[in-house]
């Protein structure tokens, strides 16, 4: 018995064997492709409820099978899995382009949505249907039947490129390893990672301390490894990830992805790839978004400048360092951060078991919304280090089961995200409610220390709860517009205002206590959090406004004359560059936001929802961070409505108006570098 093709409520990972993914994708899509047909092909008028709602709800199965494959393939994978992803990938592709290429299908969206006007819709209602009728317009309904052809082929092409891209950025990841047998080479690193440096190393047989490509091993290196030669050598591993003209190689990968965007996006009637995505998005249009970037670089580039020649000019006077390179940023920004404001890393972990954070983020969720948590064990998992809970609100009813993974291991992918294993909606008057996942990389513990978290660890943390919250407190009709159904340029205000309760002392107080003396992080610790948050500001965001800057040169042109990715990447770093250039190194060849996952001309986002965070949480601040007022306006307005309107308005009836670009710049320390 397959357990996937059986009703499931949570996802029976202990029961699932790898053969029973691809039959379990087959039946799936012939059972989805049964409700699309008898949608289709009905011989009653079309109506909202019988064709839009009816569209919405089909394929449920399906959608729950693809759930438990896809996020097992990012945090539990082997080399049986890439392989089945492979081959469903095109077939999924293919039944997309089935549904949106259907005729008939469209004929009966279409009559639905020419007399809309007479509908008397709700607004979550006129959504949908707006949504559904551009999923086959920008998705190759009007098209003739040639191009139609070529549009499905490009799609195949696509999803099996994208899987490629991510496979292989996995095994560089994997294959990379710095194995150390002479303590010196450890000089300035702390003891807690030496320790897990020592664990990692004794846990694949080998004699002294392994680093790795994984965040929690490469990031504490190049910041506090003393030795540059072994910083370098970690760096231009890191940086050329997909870049070495071997196997695993990206650069044809990227160049066919671009191209064919491209090609779609013309056959669609669109001058790029951007124009596709941006019309879907609040930004609107890619001049938006040069503007947007534009308007940020101006004024963060002279602070960016200053601060960059302060960097180098402390290098030089502490190891007398000529030019400072892309190895050295960290080390000596670390170490630049702890004289100007006597504060590191070292000082802070302690203060931040994982346990206590994550009990933390749970009680600022419940003081903002009410919300209650209860860790339990009788829900399955697909990995040991896998913790799970159920969450109440104060009424006891049930708001959603949530899985939180933080743990790097050999199967999952690095970096940091939400997803989710079933979204909420409501049918036959039962509201459903969602399964929310946080997969997260952070320091394993060690046999003499629990998982001390980074600063930034935290806001990562904060940061991600902030997008399970939207997930988790939706409460919409139809499940194409729950939770984090909402435009990509707006799916960060969630998690990116999280993370300002990590600044708060307020906020602090209910968690950052010591993980054996269980004291208080003192006060003057709190305010050096405080006042260097806009360290190296101008620095950092030059370095968003680069990675916008490079997906737009990937999308927001025509990309069939670029012959050189690294070419192609300088050109597009031209305004933003500080470091010299490393021949050896390509960040495109595993950007994989842009190249593998959802970010493809939306990269500037993370800036753009950052104004918006800035200024929403200037409100919390006016009122108070744990306003109670604040926090269920910004619960019914933002968090509970997915997408169910234009973001603008729900933002709006939060906080009564637009947002202002002001909020982030002052909030950045950047204000002082403009007229304003």
């Amino acid at each position: 018995m397959n357990p996937l093709l059986s009703p499931f409520d949570t996802a029976p990972f202990s029961k699932i064997k790898n053969e029973h993914f691809k039959p379990a994708f087959l039946k799936a899509i012939d059972m989805a492709r049964v409700e699309i047909d008898g949608i289709a092909n009905a011989t009653d008028t079309p109506t909202f409820e019988n064709t839009i709602a009816a569209l919405d709800f089909a394929g449920q199965q399906l959608d729950r099978v693809s759930s438990v494959f896809f996020n097992l393939n990012s945090a539990e994978t082997n080399p049986e899995i890439q392989k089945i992803a492979q081959e469903v990938s095109p077939l999924l592709s293919e039944f997309s382009n089935d549904i949106t290429l259907n005729e008939d299908l469209f004929k009966r969206v279409k009559a639905v949505y020419d007399q809309r006007n007479n509908l008397k819709l709700t607004t979550e209602e006129d959504t949908l249907l707006d949504k559904k009728y551009k999923s086959f317009s920008r998705n190759g309904a009007n098209l003739p039947d040639d191009k139609k052809k070529r549009l499905r082929e490009i799609d195949a092409e696509l999803s099996k490129l994208k899987l490629q891209f991510g496979e292989n950025v996995l095994a560089e990841t994997n294959k990379y390893e710095m194995h150390l047998t002479s303590e010196a080479d450890l000089d300035g690193l702390p003891e807690g990672e030496k320790e897990a440096a020592a664990q990692l190393a004794k846990s694949k047989d080998k004699e002294g301390w392994l680093i790795t490509l994984d965040y929690p091993s490469y990031i504490p290196f190049m910041k506090y490894a003393k030795t540059r030669k072994l910083r370098k050598e970690l760096s231009i591993a890191f940086g050329s990830k997909g870049f070495h003209e071997d196997e695993l190689d990206n650069q044809e990968n990227i160049i066919k992805i671009a191209n064919l965007r491209h090609e779609r996006a013309n056959l669609l009637g669109y001058k790029t790839h951007a124009h596709y995505v941006l019309e879907e998005r609040m930004a609107e249009t890619p001049e938006k978004v040069h503007k947007f970037l534009s308007e940020l670089l101006e004024k963060a580039k002279p602070a960016a400048v200053r601060e960059f020649a302060q960097l180098e000019e402390f290098a030089k006077k502490l190891d007398n360092i000529d030019r400072l390179q892309k190895w050295d940023g960290a080390y000596y920004s670390e170490k630049l951060k702890q004289k100007l404001f006597d504060l590191d890393d070292e000082k802070l972990k302690p203060y931040f078991k994982l346990e206590n954070v994550i009990a933390g983020v749970f009680k600022v969720a419940e003081k903002l919304f009410g919300l209650q948590f209860e860790e339990v064990f009788d829900i399955d998992k697909y990995h040991p280090d896998v913790k799970t809970y159920r969450i109440y609100d104060q009424d006891k009813n049930l708001v959603s089961l949530f899985y939180a993974d933080f743990h790097p291991r050999p199967g999952k992918r690095g970096g940091a995200w939400m997803t989710s294993y079933k979204p909420q909606y409501v049918q036959n008057g039962i509201n459903v409610r969602p399964h929310i996942s946080n997969v997260c990389n952070f320091t394993k513990p060690t046999a003499s220390k629990p998982s001390l978290l980074t600063f930034n660890e935290v806001t990562t943390l904060f940061h991600e709860f902030g997008h399970g919250l939207h997930g988790m407190l939706a409460n919409t009709v139809y499940p194409g517009l729950s939770g984090t159904s909402v435009y990509w340029d707006f799916v960060e205000l969630p998690s990116q205002i999280m993370e300002n309760w990590c600044f708060e002392k307020e906020a602090l107080e209910l968690f950052a206590t010591h993980y054996q003396s269980g004291d208080v992080i003192p006060m003057d610790l709190v305010q050096k959090i405080k006042d260097s948050a806009t360290f190296q500001e101008g620095m950092a965001t030059l370095r968003q406004i680069s990675f916008g800057l490079l997906d737009m040169s990937w999308h927001g042109t025509d990309p069939s004359g670029i012959t050189d990715v690294k070419a192609q990447e300088q050109l597009a770093f031209k305004e933003t560059d500080l470091y010299p250039e490393s021949s050896e190194t390509c960040m495109s060849t595993s950007f994989s936001h842009i190249f593998q996952g959802g970010y493809s001309s939306g990269y500037y986002s993370y800036k753009w929802a950052e104004v918006l965070d800035a200024d929403a949480f200037a409100y919390f601040k006016e009122k108070g961070i744990f306003n109670k007022e604040v926090a269920t306006k910004f619960k019914d307005n933002v968090l509970s409505k997915g997408g169910t309107e234009k973001p603008m308005e729900l933002y709006k009836r939060f906080r009564g108006s637009e947002p202002k670009i002001e909020a982030l710049l002052k909030r950045a320390g950047l204000l002082s570098e403009t007229t304003l």
